[in-house]
């Protein structure tokens, strides 16, 4: 559904859910049949900030047994290149199309700071990797023997980047590399949203999904910036979780009216509402959306 959907120049709606810290996958699958009827996607981190959680590789797989449609993020940090390209054979043959290709946060962001990054790929390399799979062709020279993949690939973006020269030779190599799609890191300021789009992605036409982050309080909005790197939260939105009798569903109404103006600027948004992805729907509902399929 999420190429269907971008292709056909479409509003686009996906979501992200993070597996679990432990074996219990049912948490995690209740957040996402909530998301059911509501996104055309949803999006399983993997290894966000450098925190151990089930494979994405498995939640997403549970995904389609529930009917759920996955984007695999893919970050390059823990694996080498056998391994990045065994969980993409897997992918393929466990029903997985959609692959958001991340360099991955570093090791020292993380809960084990001594752990031993890999970094053997980034996400252009990557990218490449996978252009390559579609095509059939083995990483050791000539046909793959058993088929190729049909994977739908995508890359991430950062509007909040102070060069924009940089930003639009990172994202020519990676459409270049195969990306089909970008979504972004969280966006506060629809002028920053509109910049990137019309200065960046528009002219290497690839859709962009808006990141769209459901803020919880004044002190979530201030711990963000503060250790988000990239993160820009304005003082007016502190504000008005600060003077809100209710700073969660202010949260939502401020998720819910970036949602209507970035829908004006990109062709889709991502929701993202840490652990509290029960709110997603309630921000989409009152932001007027309704899927489209």
């Amino acid at each position: 559904m999420l190429q269907r959907t971008l292709e056909a120049g479409a509003v686009t709606i996906t979501a992200e859910i993070m597996p679990p810290r432990g074996a219990d996958p049912s948490k995690a699958l209740a957040k996402a049949q909530c998301l059911k009827n509501w996104v055309h996607a949803i999006n399983v981190t993997d290894g966000s900030r450098a925190v151990m959680r089930m494979s994405s590789l498995s939640l997403c797989r549970l995904l389609v047994e529930k009917g759920l449609e996955p984007i695999l993020q893919v970050a390059c940090r823990d694996r080498n290149r056998i391994a990045i390209q065994a969980d993409l054979l897997g992918a393929d043959a466990l029903g997985i199309r959609n692959v958001l290709c991340l360099t991955g946060d570093p090791v020292r962001v993380g809960d084990q700071p001594d752990a031993r990054p890999v970094n053997e790929f980034e996400a252009v390399r990557l990218l490449r990797q996978i252009k390559a799979l579609n095509n059939g062709e083995d990483p050791i020279g000539g046909v793959l023997p058993d088929g190729s993949t049909n994977l739908f690939t995508g890359a991430a973006a950062d509007p909040n980047c102070q060069s924009f020269t940089s930003l639009k030779r990172r994202l020519a190599m990676k459409k270049e590399a195969g990306a089909s799609f970008l979504q972004t890191q969280m966006v506060m300021d629809p002028y920053v949203l509109e910049r990137f789009c019309n200065e960046v992605a528009n002219p290497l036409e690839l859709p962009v999904l808006a990141g769209v982050f459901l803020l919880k309080s004044a002190r979530n909005a201030r711990f963000i910036n503060r250790v988000v790197p990239g993160a820009s939260i304005p003082d007016s939105i502190i504000s008005r979780l600060e003077d809100s009798s209710n700073p969660a569903m202010e949260g939502v109404s401020i998720a819910a009216e970036q949602v209507r103006r970035f829908l004006e600027l990109a062709q889709g948004v991502h929701v993202m509402a840490v652990k509290t992805e029960e709110f997603i729907p309630q921000i989409l509902e009152q932001a007027g959306v309704s899927l489209q399929q």
